[in-house]
């Protein structure tokens, strides 16, 4: 779930973090009262300070996505099935902006972009 965090990207890791989890949480893959990491598992895992996975998983709680329960560690809340959609449309839209940052710092025209995606989506569909 945390591969592709990014320490080069303009988005603050702990923004990354949310993400990825948000992510999951919409569509199913994280369930109700499934538990995240903890702090010290997923800071060694990426790599990066605990404090930067206790302020996204701060973040998540005051978002209503998480509980953090100490001594216990974090999980997943039940969402109500409208949020859950509205958090995956979200999170395509996170998706495509992403997308577009990353084809503009490779040197990615729109047309080539829209070529390709074209041709993916063709052959997802076939």
């Amino acid at each position: 779930m945390f591969h592709g965090i990014d320490p080069r990207s303009p988005i603050p890791l702990y923004v990354q973090i949310a993400e990825r989890v948000r992510l999951a949480i919409a569509t199913g893959t994280l369930g109700s009262a499934a538990p995240l990491p903890s702090v010290r598992q997923l800071a060694a895992e990426l790599r990066i300070n605990p404090a930067t996975v206790i302020q996204a998983y701060r973040d998540l709680e005051a978002q209503g996505f998480v509980e953090i329960r100490h001594g216990a560690g974090t999980f997943v809340r039940e969402l109500a099935p409208g949020r859950r959609a509205r958090e995956r449309s979200q999170q395509a839209v996170a998706l495509v902006r992403k997308l577009l940052a990353d084809a503009r710092r490779s040197g990615v025209s729109l047309a080539e972009l829209q070529r390709a995606l074209e041709t993916e989506l063709g052959a997802k569909t076939t």
